[in-house]
């Protein structure tokens, strides 16, 4: 399925109200996951909406940590039973933050909770600014990513660094400018530094769309789309989350990654804030998922897909400042 398809597709399932790639080829970008429920016999349930409203712990969270929790979630309800259900969503936090927790959104047709008991993104700008509309009071950072090089197994392209996104012989898949924190605070940046902005980007602000024809391509939705394509022939290489590049290898994916060096990669910068909601239904379970989530056991979990650990000042929940 060529690029231009895929991306026909996407938008097709969303005017259908379906999840983005679900009129995709099998071995789509796996975005059918991003809303899921845990169960604490251990199963897990996908795409019941109704559960945002319902289940004994409500997390909106940064997409880029899907790949933890199933990990995260067994190993929290093995030491929490009585939190039976906890309801996760892990898509773009820009997106969650306009259009579902400041205005009333639907996922497939369903209306979404606008009041998690939790939420969390990779710009603490988004927890500001709830703040500053009396939705959030506390924070705490949790973990720390970086950038990196996502290219097909093996480096066919000889790519060798951030410098080689300007070439004119790559084509580039990168995280849209308008949802993703991932290429919107870090990526976009790291461009500019490298004073290759305008080539790579065109300076284009849209999403499902050619920024650069023929040479650079923004996501739908998810920087998890720019795996896919690489392994599909669609893009020769993209920004993704250092953590990304483990978990494809980690799974047998015909990926590699190309380290980004610092201060280029923004690891001093990146830092997970996570905080409860002001009229959040279950505080008492948001409180208690906060404390594992600073126990060691929590840590070591996101280490094991080779995020950073925070400090133990980092995870002590502190006031928040509006923006």
């Amino acid at each position: 399925m060529n690029i231009k398809t895929i991306a026909f597709a996407s938008l097709l399932a969303a005017c259908l109200g379906l999840p983005a790639g679900a009129i995709a080829k099998t071995g789509d970008a796996g975005q059918g996951h991003d809303y899921r429920t845990f169960h604490s016999d251990g199963s897990i349930e996908y795409g019941k909406i109704g559960d945002s409203y319902t289940a004994d712990l409500v997390m909106y969270l940064a997409g880029n940590q899907f790949m933890v929790m199933e990990d995260l979630m067994k190993d929290f309800q093995s030491k929490h039973p009585d939190i039976k259900s906890v309801y996760v969503e892990t898509i773009p936090p820009g997106q969650i933050f306009k259009k579902q927790l400041l205005k009333q959104g639907e996922i497939n047709g369903q209306k979404t909770a606008m009041t998690p008991d939790l939420f969390a993104s990779v710009n603490i700008n988004h927890l500001r600014k709830l703040k500053g509309k009396g939705l959030m009071d506390e924070h705490m950072i949790y973990v720390h990513n970086k950038l990196e090089l996502m290219v097909a197994k093996g480096n066919p392209k000889g790519i060798k660094g951030p410098k080689d996104l300007g070439r004119d012989d790559l084509v580039l898949s990168l995280p849209n400018p308008l949802t993703e924190g991932i290429f919107k605070f870090y990526g976009s940046e790291m461009l500019r530094d490298l004073g290759l902005y305008e080539k790579v980007t065109g300076g284009k602000q849209c999403k499902s769309c050619w920024a650069v024809p023929g040479k650079t391509w923004f996501t739908s939705r998810h920087h998890r789309e720019t795996p896919h394509r690489i392994e599909q022939g669609e893009a020769d290489t993209g920004i993704v989350w250092a953590t990304e590049v483990a978990y494809a290898k980690r799974k047998g994916r015909a990926l590699d990654g190309v380290a980004i060096p610092a201060p280029l990669n923004k690891q001093d910068k990146v830092g997970y804030a996570i905080g409860p909601m002001s009229k959040a239904r279950n505080r008492e379970n948001a409180k208690t998922f906060l404390d594992y989530l600073a126990s060691k056991d929590a840590q070591d979990i996101y280490a094991g897909y080779g995020f950073g650990p925070a400090t133990a000042e980092e995870l002590t929940l502190k006031p928040l400042t509006a923006k």
